[in-house]
């Protein structure tokens, strides 16, 4: 097998990376978060932890990556042989991720469609949103994002992945700057004379709500940021850690790592500022509670009441979350080839055809899991999920925070974080955020990402619960 191909820079990885952590969690779960978790207090917390937790699971997998040269089987089981498994449970998770991910890019492609076809009228009409997915046609939306995916990924990393994030990276850039500048130029009158603004919107935003806080809902909040975090970061899925195989000895870890959560997290503030002043101005604090709905729901609402801009500022947002959902998909599809390559001793081209159809699929199967494949299942955490719900918790609340706890006692206990910080001050390189980064990884990750775990699983709700009936 041939010699696996690389970022062609500090710049290719910075924007491929960002590509692959600014994703749809970024434009639709952020923003919702934060509304439910009391604005400021919510952007306070996740601020802390990125730049703590964040940074600690971000440093760990592309320093192993780059360091064992590896994707993420055969980088755990080069650092110690006994622990491939983890590498093993690392590698399912982008596995069962890809099962689902293009079934919302295709959402997003239809939504697309609507404004560029039409008025967005369509957009708002009575459950629009669930009879589309409810319709077995909607399968296609997501095969057609599937392919795309896959064309990219065929054609390797600098010539694919690299050439097609330079592109959209600063592309999505502007348009959420933009339509974010926008939304706070928004005001309406309503009927009884009062004025809503969007400067108004972003106060509600941006001042932490305190109302009514106890312990428990400010363990909450913090819990929904923690995930939060794995959901935008790629990380402790192997993702970070192919890309980190292809970086180059030359590029400065520290300040690639630094570019890649202020990127991240400025998206994620940024998609904040351009949704909850708009639905604020035209459905007030009740439309900001909407939930995971507010993406699909609220926000074609609020477009169409703009009038004819909001047909306008519709596309550009959809296009937006659509190059958002492509970056990440591309990722999390190249870390699945990377490790196959590795696996079976194949060429890029040949593996990714046999992983298209695959999950072409797969895909399928989950597009119809709201249609022909219905089904209804309790997960542990107390929702009712269908089968992308079922694949996501799997991956994104189960298997996530257990690879971190797994790889933070590796690393922290068995390796020593100084196996990690040699290849971040490698060529003289200055690692700045050197003791935080051994704190963390020694003590404070395992505590978190074990409260992170029993939360969901559904037992920290149940010792809670034990411990107040103690007390």
């Amino acid at each position: 097998m041939k010699q696996k191909s690389g970022f062609s820079g500090q710049i290719g990885f910075v924007l491929a990376a960002a590509g692959s952590a600014v994703g749809v969690g970024n434009l639709w779960r952020f923003p919702y978060l934060a509304a439910k978790d009391g604005g400021g207090l919510f952007l306070i917390i996740y601020l802390v932890l990125v730049l703590t937790v964040g940074f600690t699971l971000l440093t760990t997998d592309i320093a192993i990556g780059r360091k064992t040269g590896k994707s993420a089987i055969y980088a755990y089981e080069s650092m110690r042989k006994k622990w491939k498994f983890l590498g093993v449970i690392t590698f399912i998770v982008p596995v069962i991720i890809m099962t689902y991910y293009a079934v919302i890019g295709g959402w997003i492609l239809k939504y697309i469609a609507i404004y560029i076809l039409g008025s967005g009228k369509k957009a708002v009409a009575d459950n629009c949103f669930t009879n589309f997915i409810t319709s077995p046609s909607s399968v296609w939306y997501g095969i057609i994002f599937m392919l795309l995916t896959a064309i990219i990924v065929y054609n390797g990393v600098e010539k694919g992945i690299e050439r097609v994030s330079k592109f959209i990276m600063p592309v999505l850039l502007v348009m959420v700057v933009g339509i974010a500048i926008f939304s706070l130029t928004l005001k309406t009158t309503l009927d009884d004379g009062t004025v809503r603004t969007g400067l108004q919107g972003l106060k509600v935003y941006l001042t932490p709500d305190m109302s009514g806080i106890t312990v428990q809902k400010f363990l909450q909040v913090s819990l929904d940021a923690m995930s939060q975090l794995f959901f935008s970061l790629s990380v402790s899925m192997g993702i970070m850690i192919t890309y980190g195989s292809y970086v180059k000895k030359d590029v400065n870890l520290n300040k690639a790592v630094s570019q890649i959560e202020i990127m991240d997290t400025g998206v994620a503030f940024l998609a904040g500022m351009m949704i909850i002043p708009a639905v604020f101005v035209f459905s007030g604090l009740d439309g900001m509670s909407a939930g995971p709905g507010l993406m699909f729901v609220s926000l074609p609402n609020v477009f169409f009441r703009m009038g004819m801009a909001g047909r306008i500022v519709g596309l550009l947002f959809f296009l937006l979350a659509g190059f958002a959902a492509l970056t990440s998909c591309i990722s999390v599809l190249e870390s699945i080839t990377a490790n196959c390559m590795e696996l079976f001793h194949t060429e890029r081209k040949k593996t990714t055809g046999v992983l298209s159809i695959i999950y072409l699929i797969a895909t399928a199967v989950i597009a119809l899991g709201y249609s022909i494949f219905y089904v209804e299942v309790k997960l542990p955490n107390g929702s009712t999920g269908q089968l992308l719900d079922i694949m996501d918790y799997i991956s994104n609340s189960f298997l996530m925070p257990f690879i971190s706890l797994l790889s933070a006692i590796l690393i922290g206990w068995i390796i020593k974080p100084s196996w990690i910080v040699e290849e971040m001050e490698l060529n003289g390189k200055k690692f700045s955020r050197k003791k935080l980064y051994n704190v963390m990884i020694r003590y404070i990750m395992p505590v978190i990402m074990v409260i992170l775990f029993l939360q969901s699983t559904g037992f920290l709700d149940v010792l809670i619960s034990k411990i107040q009936k103690f007390i």
